[in-house]
């Protein structure tokens, strides 16, 4: 790892990777900027954001004074957006049948059980979307059934004109689907589970220049971190992105420490399915790499992630020398308050973007101080132990690392 491990942080890039979502990425600077603005005042520090000043991706600039030390560090959303959109321009029709090859590739591989041995909370997120939207359809059909019914009262012809409410009932649960999150989740699932793991052309193009402009901040001087952050599947691109770049040799080790910090992943969902041949190679890789630190935060609270699953152990490819990642829990239940958890009952979602936000009782996890404070991800952890309750026995059917 970079001599300069040591060193107080006075400037850090810092590459933000989302996950599987369609919206602007003007939303995560929006979130920072509360949520910064909050635990800064929770736990007496300055945190001031600024507009960008590189050139290249959506970003932003934030200077922090933190125990007398002053840091500054530039984001740089590492936008896939426009793919997510792009798999989700499938219509209702198109979504069924997603529904059905999804259900087929999980449940026929027999993945899906061997993800129940890990964590139900994000077994039940993926059954969610399949049951919701086979209810939909089923209420449709009923309807159409009723008003056909009804119809056959005034003539036997007419009772299949009940089934002209059904595209409307179906239309209906669609646009809605900002409440209900069905369309959204089995596009999700359904976008690694139509390749059985493999990363489509599409994604692998995208990471390839992420590789290229995280590689370049590598080079930079006068930074003292870079520090890669992967929330949700966007942790799962990240282990690949950082694999490459190690097996590639363009992590120079007189240059800046190279942290990688993966909240609430879903590395199961995706390297436990049987194609999964690539993912399953660059865990095992960066598992044992020594060029750079890898942290990973989970909470039990969020059920939509694989909390204290080790994604390389749990995945079958670890090392006999596996020293990464650091696997810790972000305690939902003790650096919350009641009155917060509170307010995020049955909030899911929210509770799945918790590690970007503030915590009013915080302890030694602060996404703020991680990404904008000065001290580096290897010094701020050198000390931390893993969670005891950590899950680290190999469970996927599929481990081969070559097709």
């Amino acid at each position: 790892m970079s001599d300069r491990v040591n060193q107080k942080v006075q400037r850090r890039r810092v590459f933000y990777i989302p996950g599987y979502d369609p919206i602007h990425p003007r939303r995560y600077r929006e979130l920072y900027r509360t949520e910064g603005a909050e635990q800064a005042q929770i736990s007496g520090y300055d945190l001031t954001l600024r507009p960008k000043v590189l050139a290249g991706r959506y970003g932003w600039r934030v200077e922090t004074t933190i125990d007398g030390a002053d840091t500054q560090a530039d984001f740089q959303v590492l936008v896939w957006s426009d793919i997510v959109r792009t798999s989700m321009e499938t219509g209702i029709i198109g979504t069924y049948r997603q529904l059905v090859s999804t259900a087929w590739t999980y449940i026929g591989s027999g993945t899906l059980r061997r993800l129940m041995k890990l964590r139900m909370g994000p077994v039940i997120a993926a059954l969610y979307p399949i049951v919701f939207l086979l209810v939909q359809l089923l209420l449709a059909v009923l309807a159409a059934a009723l008003i056909g019914w009804g119809l056959s009262w005034i003539s036997p012809w007419l009772a299949p004109l009940g089934l002209i409410v059904v595209p409307f009932i179906l239309r209906w649960f669609r646009a809605k689907d900002h409440k209900f999150y069905a369309y959204y989740l089995m596009h999700d699932y359904a976008y690694s589970a139509q390749s059985k793991g493999a990363i489509p052309p599409e994604l692998e193009a995208r990471m390839a220049e992420f590789a290229d402009e995280i590689a370049g901040a590598l080079t930079d001087a006068a930074v003292e971190e870079v520090l890669v952050v992967g929330h949700s599947s966007g942790a799962h691109l990240a282990v690949s992105i950082l694999a490459d770049l190690v097996r590639d040799g363009r992590i120079p080790s007189g240059g800046p420490a190279l942290g990688f910090l993966s909240l609430g992943h879903v590395v199961p969902m995706v390297s436990f399915l049987p194609d999964a041949w690539r993912l399953r190679q660059d865990l095992h890789d960066l598992g044992s790499a020594t060029e750079l630190a890898w942290v990973d935060v989970t909470a039990p609270g969020d059920g939509c992630s694989f909390a204290l699953c080790d994604p390389v152990s749990v995945t079958g490819v670890a090392q006999d020398d596996q020293a990464q990642p650091l696997v810790f829990s972000a305690a939902f239940t003790q650096t919350l308050s009641p009155e917060k958890l509170a307010t995020l009952k049955r909030r899911y979602f929210r509770l799945h973007f918790q590690y970007l936000c503030a915590f009013d009782r915080p302890k030694d996890y602060d996404y703020f101080q991680i990404t904008a404070g000065p001290l580096t991800l290897a010094q701020r952890y050198k000390d931390r132990p893993a969670s005891r309750s950590t899950k680290r026995a190999a469970v996927s059917k599929f481990t081969s690392r070559t097709p």
